[in-house]
């Protein structure tokens, strides 16, 4: 009898396949006393030596296969490896104590996993998978093992495991596997981003319910709705092979989308684009149609690595950006960490509430240094495309006016070293912070646009931490409350002549996209994947009818409401 499951959708796609399980639960090492404690403690060098050698040629093919930006992961863990916090602590403990090297590590590591876990910070406990890659990695050239066992798939498989190590998915081959299943782990999680870069469907967060499936059964992963079906029968099977067939064919159908303007029914036309995160990312926004790159996140220049980007190595891959898209506009948001994003190298002060700590701009404008090398960067890079610099996480005008006193002084200093600046580059900033968002009128005469950042504007006005599971009932993109202030900063920069676009999940939302679309939204950012679905979408929509229909949905009283009055009326246009 088959075993239904959920988890969180992670990659989209449909597999049908074999289970197979990785095999990557080691028995807890036993303590023992050595004799020669100084040839223990070599014993041990000698096996992180071969880990970084390990790491070293996995980190060169993730380079080759899905870019340098994703194989910076690999560069934390070569770091780690080096931490005299872990790896001293590991030798002190050989030699203070006499005990075997793998029960030393797997103690000193198991204490800096527990207190990673404990943080409230998302990016601090997701540092403890790290620890726990790295150190099972060690641990297994202590034993002579081969760690985990992707290496050992040799036919197309769907990959069961409790989580799946930064490491294990470089490694995936996408010939074989068809998809992943793991017991925990977010969409934010590494092993999710990556697999959105190879396109292999995954859900993840699928419970203790999915240790229970055995290598060999057949598998149905539903990437798309978050179901799992486990040993089908004959039935489920069929149904799930024509609905692959169909979400396929779609696929393929949609693609023909791709050089297609983004207008509604009723001759509309707005700007699809794309968020990216790094220079591999360009491309597969191109891919899929994007007619702009509405955000790039620099923050992930500087993460992964041991010291701040220089101005060269920024303008270089900002230059790269504008290049590549040829001529399309290209929002580049200036740093944005502090918060929950930290950097090691960077000495951060410790916040109690670091979400409405020295973050973003605020950082910025703290550290001038860093910011100044930032804009001369993009200055330098402006000559080569059409670039648009926006500023986040900006509550007060007298914000906005010292980030673009610095840009001033920075063009100046750049025109007076006989550098080319672009003549024209959009000054916008994002609105993330209900403050802005009332008092946009006002913000609306100091930039040329505004993109509205929904991820953050959510939780800040619903006052519900986006990664809280026991407060994510609050996190409400179409909640009237939400809409009506992103009415209310479009008819601000409408008034002003400005344009608006949308950078946060919500503008690749199928069921917010026809009220942004009605409210008037002008650029709708959102990944890459998301892209050809809403172009499709849209051009199904009358705008003006939607004009009315969202002029409703702004004066109901719960997301409730809101939903089920769009999914009538869509239906009814479908």
């Amino acid at each position: 009898m088959s075993n239904h499951l959920t988890g969180v959708a992670a990659s989209p796609g449909i597999a049908v396949a074999q289970a197979f399980r990785l095999q990557t639960v080691q028995q807890t090492p036993v303590r023992s006393s050595v004799a020669d404690p100084e040839q223990e403690a070599a014993r041990f060098a000698q096996a992180v030596k071969e880990a970084q050698e390990q790491l070293q040629t996995i980190r060169e093919m993730t380079e080759s296969r899905l870019g340098a930006q994703k194989a910076e992961i690999f560069e934390a863990h070569l770091l780690l490896l080096e931490d005299p916090d872990l790896i001293d602590a590991v030798t002190d403990k050989i030699k203070d104590e006499s005990v075997n090297a793998d029960y030393a590590l797997y103690e000193v590591a198991g204490t800096f996993i527990e207190a990673l876990m404990a943080m409230d910070n998302e990016l601090l406990r997701e540092r403890a998978v790290d620890v726990k890659d790295v150190s099972g990695r060690v641990l297994s050239r202590l034993r002579g093992e081969s760690y985990g066992s992707v290496a050992d798939l040799s036919a197309p498989a769907i990959l069961i495991a409790e989580d799946l190590t930064p490491s294990d998915t470089a490694q995936l081959n996408p010939d074989l596997v068809m998809g992943f299943i793991t017991e925990i782990g977010s969409r934010t999680s590494h092993s999710a981003i990556m697999a959105r870069s190879l396109e292999i469907p995954a859900v993840v967060g699928a419970g203790a319910a999915a240790a229970g499936i055995a290598s060999g059964v057949t598998v149905i992963l539903d990437a798309v709705e978050g179901r799992i079906v486990v040993d089908p029968d004959e039935q489920e099977l069929q149904a799930y092979l024509r609905k692959k067939e169909q979400y396929d064919a779609r696929k393929a159908e949609l693609k023909q989308l791709i050089d297609q303007p983004s207008l509604s029914s009723d001759g509309r036309q707005v700007e699809l684009a794309a968020n990216i995160g790094s220079v591999e990312d360009v491309q597969k926004a191109l891919d899929n149609g994007a007619e702009g790159i509405g955000l790039f996140r620099t923050e992930f220049l500087y993460m992964g690595r041991s010291a701040l980007p220089t101005e060269e190595e920024q303008f270089k891959v900002y230059q790269y950006v504008l290049e590549k898209m040829n001529g399309k506009p290209v929002v580049i948001r200036t740093l944005d960490i502090g918060g929950d994003k930290k950097l090691p190298y960077m000495k951060l002060p410790e916040e109690s509430n670091p979400f409405l700590g020295l973050r973003a701009l605020r950082l910025c404008l703290d550290r001038q240094d860093l910011f100044r090398t930032q804009l001369r960067a993009l200055l330098r890079a402006s000559a080569y495309g059409q670039l648009k610099i926006m500023f986040p996480m900006i509550a007060v005008v007298e914000e906005l006016w010292e980030a673009k006193r610095l840009l001033q002084e920075e063009t100046e200093k750049l025109l007076g070293e006989g550098v080319t600046v672009a003549e024209r580059i959009e000054v916008g900033m994002m609105i993330e912070v209900p403050a802005a968002a009332l008092a946009a009128d006002s913000f609306a005469k100091d930039v040329d646009f505004f993109s509205i950042g929904t991820n953050d504007l959510i939780q800040y006005t619903m006052a519900a931490d986006r990664m809280n599971e026991t407060v994510a009932y609050l996190y409400q993109p179409s909640h009237p409350a939400i809409l009506r202030l992103i009415d209310m900063v479009i008819r601000a920069a409408e008034r002003e002549g400005k344009w608006v676009g949308m950078c946060g999940e919500m503008a690749g939302d199928e069921t917010a996209i026809p009220l942004l679309l009605g409210l008037g939204l002008h650029e709708f950012s959102m990944s890459a994947g998301s892209i050809l679905p809403a172009r499709a979408l849209i051009g199904k929509l009358p705008q003006g009818e939607w004009a009315d229909h969202a002029r409703k949905a702004l004066a109901m009283r719960s997301q409730a409401e809101v939903k089920q009055f769009v999914q009538q009326l869509t239906r009814s246009e479908a």
